[in-house]
């Protein structure tokens, strides 16, 4: 009786989360969480142990990417990642709509057991590559450049999706600025102050940023727009207005849709 309660209170805890959860024994899969039923469409653990083959088939071998390939002969694939620092402990796993998603991966061995966590980090690795590739910053202010995030928009919008977070956009008109790079990188350094790791700061236009960011709801998009407008300004720009402008999605736009009323 107690066993089935602590099952059933670990099954609990574990669906709370949203990061996928699975749990190893003698390599084999003996526990999921419902973000990992989710993520592969299935019903319970019997059902994707009846539509799936080996674990580690479900990486997609990419280079840039731990795969099957990176694992040497008699080693399993836990060890075989834990071998990786932990920046590079990433897979790509397929929707089953056949949309790659990456995953950073934690490893906790528990006697026999094998506890492998994955953490959608699809938007966060997109970031990570915009900024090791400086073409896809602005040169002038160190914000990201518009046509890049126009590249990336739709997977910015399907990870989202996959977090069940709504997009809200910030448009920032800066005065007095326009082609003074020092006020512009002063810009970009102090609107980073305020905003979150994972949002998007966009240089727009000649004298406007654009700030996209994810929310659970509309009061938590007010509330970014607010530390904006409370943020002490450094003395390098007392002279610089910014105005701001939230638009938010609603529950049936998509982002090119959200992008269109932004004026």
């Amino acid at each position: 009786m107690k066993e089935n309660i602590s099952l059933n209170l670990i099954q609990g805890i574990a669906d709370l989360q949203k990061d996928l959860i699975a749990i190893f024994q003698n390599n084999e899969i003996i526990f999921i969480n419902s973000a990992f039923e989710k993520f592969f469409s299935v019903s319970s653990l019997e059902r994707y142990k009846a539509e799936f083959g080996p674990f580690v088939n479900n990486f997609v071998p990419h280079p840039h990417y731990f795969n099957a390939e990176k694992i040497s002969d008699n080693q399993n694939w836990f060890d075989a990642i834990l071998e990786l620092a932990p920046i590079d402990r990433i897979v790509s796993m397929m929707t089953q709509n056949y949309e790659p998603r990456a995953f950073s991966v934690e490893i906790n061995k528990i006697e026999e057991y094998i506890v492998a966590l994955f953490c959608d980090i699809t938007q966060t690795l997109i970031k990570r590559i915009m900024i090791e590739n400086k073409t896809n910053i602005d040169a002038k202010s160190g914000a990201y450049a518009k046509n890049y995030f126009l590249q990336v928009a739709q997977s910015y919008q399907d990870a989202a999706l996959f977090n069940e977070k709504i997009i809200s956009a910030i448009s920032i008109h800066c005065s007095n600025i326009k082609d003074n790079t020092d006020m512009l990188k002063e810009s970009v350094a102090h609107f980073k102050s305020v905003i979150r790791q994972d949002d998007m700061l966009i240089r727009w236009s000649d004298d406007t940023f654009l700030l996209i960011y994810m929310i659970d709801n509309i009061k938590n998009a007010q509330i970014m727009l607010d530390k904006l407008n409370s943020a002490n300004k450094p003395k390098e720009l007392m002279d610089v207005e910014y105005n701001f402008m939230l638009t938010t999605q609603n529950d049936s736009e998509n982002i090119n849709s959200l992008l269109r009323k932004i004026k």
